[in-house]
This record gives structure tokens, sequence and C-alpha cells, in this order.
């Protein structure tokens, strides 16, 4: 039986060593990109999924099915209407804050579906907002969290003022006039 020449031995395991190295830094580069895109919402669902490649597959999954829904911008029309409904519902907190919280909702997702996302279920109405608006999409969460525990009776009005906030801070974005600096959870 023949011995295998020493340089190709050396060659094979150099060239396995450069594929594992440049596959590696493809999936380490990939998941930079998803983080850098997802912000908040990438570290959330890695802690939920207690997975990167879950959470990573889940986000990948995500872009590919916004990608299939057509989302359209809103006609200035659309966009001064929404805007005074929205007025008028922050006007109404002062003497209604749960009827406002409710409004607040529906208004939201009237938006949502005037710009084209579905509005079915809540989980997949946030997973396809997070594609586009990954830094507000928490502030949709806490804001749903809390109208779920107003439903319960049990929600303050402080409370209530902070779903407002959080449902502002989508709205606006959904409405294309909020500055193009991502947003933050207003707890």
């Amino acid at each position: 039986m023949e011995s295998l020449d020493p340089r190709i031995v050396i060659g094979v395991l150099v060239a396995l060593a450069v594929v594992v190295i440049a596959v590696l830094l493809m999936k380490r580069r990939r998941t930079e990109e998803l983080r850098g895109k997802f912000g908040p919402e990438y570290e959330r669902l890695v802690r939920e999924r207690g997975d990167a490649q879950h959470a990573e597959r889940e986000l990948d999954d995500r872009v590919q099915r916004v990608k299939q829904l057509h989302l359209k911008p809103l006609s200035p029309e659309h966009r001064t209407r929404f805007a005074e409904q929205w007025r008028s519902d922050q006007a109404r907190f002062v003497d209604d804050p749960k009827g406002a919280v409710v409004e607040a909702d529906r208004l939201v997702a009237d938006l949502m579906q005037v710009r084209g996302y579905p509005v079915g279920d809540f989980e997949q109405r946030a997973a396809d907002v997070s594609v586009d608006h990954p830094y507000v999409v928490q502030n949709y969460r806490a804001a749903h969290d809390i109208a779920d525990r107003e439903r319960r009776g049990d929600a303050s009005t402080e409370d209530l003022r902070k779903a407002m906030v959080h449902y502002r801070a989508l709205f606006e974005d959904l409405l294309d006039t909020a500055d193009a600096e991502p947003r933050e959870v207003h707890r």
C-alpha cells in the first residue's frame, strides 16, 4: 500500500481549515447583520428561543414573509386622516384613559392594514412589523401587554399612559412622520 504524500495531506488540511474559517466568518457576519437590523428584537428572540441559530432562522423567515406582503406607503390623505384620529384619541385620554388605549390599539391595527400588513394574530402582526420597525416593536408588545392587563382590570392609569406612549412610537413610525432615529422603549 502506498503512503500519501505529506504535502498533499497538508494541502488538504489547509484547504479544509480555510473552508471552516470562511464558513464561521460568514455565519458571524450574518449574525451581526441580523443583530444590527433587528436590534432589541434579535436579543429578545434569542432569549425566547434559547439559541441564536433558531432565532436567526425565524428572523430570516420573517424577512421572507414580509417581502411577500406588498407593503405600501400612505397616501397624503390617509396620513392626514390617521394623524387627526391620533390627535383626537390622545385628547380623549384625559377623560377616558381606558377608551383611549382601546382606540389607540384599533388605530394602530387600522394603520397597519392600510399599509398592507395582515392584522390577524397579534404575535404574527408583531413579527411582521419587527422587520421594518424593529426598534418600536418592543413598544408595541409593551402596549399590547398593558392593554391585556387592562382587560383583566389590572392596569393603572399610569400603565395606560405608558401604553399610549408605546402605541404612539409605533404609530409614528408606521405613519412615516417620525424622525429617522431608532426609538427606545419608554417605560
